[in-house]
């Protein structure tokens, strides 16, 4: 009986199934004349004259068609046209359709038109069993503001897409997108670039081998070799967003950005451009490279700032600031660069190495000759503090006062002044290099002379008071000045040592962060929910009654 009951169950599964699978006839349902002489045309019977053809939720329209019922198929002639519900139409002067494989042939001035497209070739295929239609004729689709020219192309009917895997060129007012392989969404304006791609907006040139594009609102993200060119300035990084409109972008991860115009290259793993208000934010491992008369300065800090048209530069580094070139290196709290004024501020406990002199204060400034690109002079307000270590003995030579300033020749600090309340230590030597003894004294001022990064003169000014002691007759403890601290371990004397412990960490996790989006840019970048979500009703959260 069980197995009786599941032969009727099967039986009629099999009928129901072969019902579903019988396939739909062609009907012609209006012709002005017949003809159904089969010299002419064996097997087929034809039509002439307002010739309306359906079949499965499509309306054929044409002046002539040839009926071959046996084959379910139908070949159309003049001004035809075909509906598939509000979904599609198109025109064109000959089709041919296929009822068993609801497949349709079109040439001859072929126009595709769907709500928010018009397509315009020489020959499309739709095949209405996957619901897509393709050419290979050369084809130029208007989408609202949108222009899509192309050799060869697909459109996808549910999704509302246009798929292009051969040079594709989309306009509008506002940009350009060359490509290779392109996925455009009709409905939002979306489109989503693989391989080789350029984006000109507004004269800003977008390259990328992997990303996405919001044609209306002029948004991208991009990954995979992408960079933006701001005419004199160039952005580069694993990830970056861009909105024209707002003439903003990012970038994360390896970014680095190229200043043709000021000799600047800025890196981090964060930077924001800002191109209508000239500014740069860059922090994780930032770090600015200026080059100055074959030379580079290096300035780093946890954030740094760069604002100001060319010629009126103005750097700000906020937290750990650290400078570094060939011949010189500090840190301080904060540093504040003017390039109108040549001047370099180190806000905030500075120290600054130049060659061999180790020199502190409240404040530093560094000034710059903007003609001849070199540093001028320096100022150290408050606490003013140089030291240099004795070369022959373990003795430190100190010279301390309210403040310094000191003048630069070919980069080289060659002469400086203290000036008020000064002190000094200082070890003299014979020229056999024999200790005379240690120079220790207070006066108003105190005048020093350098050569080959080492004080050569000491000249005390004003009130001076002093006296020169011999090695053994100056205990150690009185062979310091107050406030003396020497910070030699702390120089920078390598551009690798200008980053902090956790900047460098910081530095290890973007790198294994940029392998993984490596590898996951080797594919086409997924579709954002924006995207397939667009145009659809916004849910409303429903709030739930509590029970009493």
């Amino acid at each position: 009986m069980k197995n009786y009951f599941l032969f009727i169950i099967s039986v009629l599964f099999i009928g129901f199934h072969s019902l579903a699978q019988e396939k739909k006839v062609i009907r012609i349902i209006n012709s002005d004349f017949i003809d159904m002489n089969q010299t002419e045309i064996p097997g087929a019977i034809l039509f002439t004259g307002n010739v309306q053809v359906e079949h499965d939720g499509v309306i054929i329209n044409c002046n002539k068609a040839y009926h071959f019922k046996d084959e379910n198929y139908v070949k159309a002639f003049g001004n035809v046209r075909l509906n598939q519900g509000d979904s599609i139409t198109m025109t064109s002067k000959y089709a041919e359709y296929n009822g068993n494989q609801k497949f349709a042939f079109a040439t001859g001035d072929v126009v595709l038109r769907s709500p928010e497209s018009t397509l315009t070739t020489d020959t499309i295929n739709f095949d209405r069993s996957i619901q897509q239609a393709y050419y290979n004729t050369y084809g130029t689709i208007i989408n609202k503001e949108n222009t899509l020219r192309s050799k060869s192309g697909r459109y996808f009917l549910n999704e509302k897409k246009y798929q292009f895997k051969t040079a594709v060129t989309v306009t509008s007012p506002e940009s350009t997108i060359k490509t290779n392989h392109l996925d455009y969404y009709e409905d939002s304006g979306h489109a989503y670039v693989f391989g080789p791609s350029t984006i000109n907006n507004k004269g800003n040139i977008i390259y990328t081998e992997n990303g996405f594009y919001d044609t209306k609102n002029q948004t991208s993200n991009l990954s995979k070799n992408s960079t933006i060119d701001y005419q004199n300035r160039k952005i580069k990084g694993d990830k970056i967003y861009y909105d024209g409109k707002r003439n903003f972008s990012s970038a994360t991860n390896n970014v680095k950005i190229t200043d043709t115009i000021n000799r600047m290259v800025v890196t981090g793993h964060y930077a924001e451009m800002h191109r209508a208000k000239d500014s740069m934010f860059i922090t994780k491992k930032a770090l600015i490279a200026s080059f100055v008369e074959n030379d580079s300065v290096y300035i780093h800090a946890e954030k740094l700032l760069v604002t100001g048209k060319q010629g009126e530069r103005i750097v700000r580094g906020f937290k750990n600031a650290r400078i570094f070139k060939s011949d010189m290196s500090g840190k301080c709290d904060s540093i504040h660069s003017d390039q109108q004024k040549g001047l370099t501020q180190l806000i905030g406990k500075p120290v600054l190495w130049s060659q061999k002199s180790q020199l502190t204060g409240d404040i530093m400034h560094l000034i710059g000759n903007n003609k001849t690109e070199k540093m001028d002079s320096l100022k150290v307000l408050n606490n003013a503090f140089i030291v240099q270590k004795d070369t022959i003995g373990n003795g430190y030579n100190q010279v301390k006062g309210q403040n310094l300033y000191g003048k630069f020749r070919d980069n080289k600090l060659y002469e400086v002044d203290m000036v008020k309340n000064a002190e000094m230590i200082y070890y003299m030597y014979n020229d056999k290099n024999e200790l005379i003894g240690i120079d220790k004294g207070v006066c108003s001022n105190i005048h020093l002379e350098l050569q080959d990064n080492q004080i050569q003169t000491v000249t005390k000014l004003v009130n001076a008071e002093g006296q020169i002691y011999p090695e053994t007759e100056l205990p150690e403890n009185a062979r310091k000045l107050r406030g003396f601290v020497w910070r030699g371990d702390e120089e920078i004397k390598r551009l690798e040592d200008i980053f902090s412990a956790e900047e460098l960490a910081l530095d290890e996790k973007a790198q294994i962060q940029s392998k993984k989006d490596a590898i996951a840019d080797e594919k086409p970048m997924e579709i954002k929910k924006e995207t397939l979500e667009y145009g659809k009703p916004v849910k409303k959260a429903v709030a739930k009654k509590k029970k009493k």
